[in-house]
């Protein structure tokens, strides 16, 4: 691969790590509250934005890519950044965006496949009552995703009174 564009391609990831564009419900202690005034993370807070598996900023270079010690899955976000990413939308009252970043932070923990399984499952018609409600408890339980699991909770409501579970 031509380098130009491996460099490229590693500084648009972290630059969308950084901006929580991504693949915890509160904030680490090693980052505080964080406002607009720390708006780009990448440049104000990059001390403390790291990637899903630990990996400084600085530590993605051209050099660590090409040896290895940067990976795919180093190129993951942190649920700490997108918390960081949830702080600034609510500075500047962005508070749905802020939720939605929230979500997506329990997310991370829950295998793509797995993912993908439930979004299927979430389809109209595509499951019982009993498998969304068991979905909710897995997420809750194995991955701790409560506000996922509570959403999952209110479609399977929802698809009640509308008729869209799937009938045996």
């Amino acid at each position: 691969m031509d380098q130009q564009l491996l460099e490229k391609m590693i500084r648009e990831v972290m630059l969308s790590m950084a901006k929580g564009e991504s693949n915890s419900n509160t904030a680490t202690t090693n980052c505080g509250e964080t406002t607009s005034k720390d708006y780009p993370l990448s440049q104000k807070k990059a001390d403390v934005v790291r990637s899903a598996t630990g990996k400084k900023l600085e530590e993605f270079t051209m050099e660590n890519v090409m040896n290895g010690t940067i990976g795919a899955a180093d190129c993951r976000i942190a649920p700490e950044t997108l918390e960081m990413q949830a702080q600034v939308a609510e500075s500047v009252n962005r508070h749905s965006f802020a939720r939605n970043l929230r979500r997506a932070s329990e997310l991370i923990a829950v295998p793509d496949t797995r993912i993908l399984e439930i979004y299927n499952a979430l389809r109209p018609y595509r499951s019982t009552k009993e498998e969304l409600l068991a979905i909710a408890d897995e997420l809750e339980i194995k991955y701790h995703a409560s506000v996922n699991a509570q959403f999952i909770r209110e479609a399977a409501e929802l698809y009640e009174k509308r008729d869209r579970l799937r009938k045996d």
